[in-house]
């Protein structure tokens, strides 16, 4: 699986926390509402106890070109996740398949055309 073509997928992070990356913008063509992220938050909660949310604008720039992302970030604190390698994969997994059927239902709800410049 490429990163660039995943709605949502789990970067790791150190030492031992987790966070779970959406690709909204790319597939959306816009950025997230506070009710959605408000929504996000209500699947999310009930299987991972306490979550951060970070809805970020992403400029990346080279030498003629230059890329705006519109990604949310799902974190979870090394205390909330388990140490255990199986349970943490698990949740891992859980976590990126309700943030893949939130997405999906954001796009499908309110979806902006996405044109190039």
């Amino acid at each position: 699986m490429q990163v660039e073509n995943a709605i949502a997928f789990a970067a790791e992070q150190e030492p031992s926390g987790l966070e779970i990356r959406i690709n909204f913008g790319v597939f959306a063509g816009r950025d997230a509402t506070t009710a959605e992220l408000e929504e996000l938050g209500k699947l999310l909660v009930p299987e991972a106890g306490e979550v951060s949310i970070v809805a970020e604008q992403r400029h990346e720039m080279s030498d003629g070109m230059e890329v705006v992302l519109h990604q949310v970030r799902v974190t979870l604190t090394p205390e909330t996740v388990p140490d255990d390698r199986a349970e943490r994969k698990e949740l891992c997994q859980k976590l990126v398949g309700l943030a893949e059927i939130w997405a999906r239902q954001c796009i499908h709800e309110r979806h902006a055309d996405i044109t190039e410049l």
